[in-house]
């Protein structure tokens, strides 16, 4: 258990399969491509926790071979589309009661936080897991045609190609037709 985390929430963590303590009162997921990390505090509302999940993902000209073919008016429409989406990341938790995301641009790396608190630790830890995997979700269908992608963007578009590839019968993975 951590300091800050309140036990009951610090348990539901380590119960979960998709999170490891770090050293300084945080959980990091290990279930999507980006640093996501989770802290949670003791909430002065009666809750089991207030959490505070962020998950720091490349800009656009962060994730193609050439930066200088990503041009201002697209990496500036890439982002604002990408912070529009996230207004609906709490579409996918149980709790409801969210702020509004926070989305902070950077040169190289959009911050994403999201923060809420839970009745429940269980239920609002699997919410941490759910919106980082959102964010991570969001931020892979912008990724725009057309470029020459590298790095986690590639390694993710790779998966993606690979996860809907057919057999020889031209069935999905799922062995129903496409």
């Amino acid at each position: 258990m951590t300091a800050s985390t309140p036990s009951d929430v610090a348990t539901a963590f380590e119960r979960h399969d998709a999170f490891a303590a770090t050293d300084d009162d945080r959980f990091a997921l290990d279930s999507t491509a980006f640093d996501v990390t989770v802290t949670a505090t003791e909430p002065d509302s009666g809750k089991a926790g207030a959490f505070t999940v962020v998950v720091p993902v490349p800009a656009l000209s962060a994730t193609v071979d050439d930066p200088d073919d990503v041009a201002p008016v697209v990496e500036d429409g890439w982002f604002e589309t990408f912070e529009r989406r996230l207004e609906d990341a709490f579409d996918v938790a149980k709790t409801s009661y969210g702020d509004d995301p926070v989305v902070d641009r950077g040169a190289e790396t959009v911050r994403v936080e999201l923060a809420y608190e839970s009745w429940d630790a269980a239920e609002g830890v699997a919410d941490a897991k759910a919106l980082a995997e959102y964010v991570e979700g969001t931020w892979v269908q912008g990724l725009i045609p057309g470029y020459d992608y590298v790095g986690v963007a590639a390694d993710l578009r790779s998966q993606a190609s690979q996860n809907t590839a057919g057999d020889d019968d031209g069935n999905g993975r799922s062995g129903t037709p496409l």
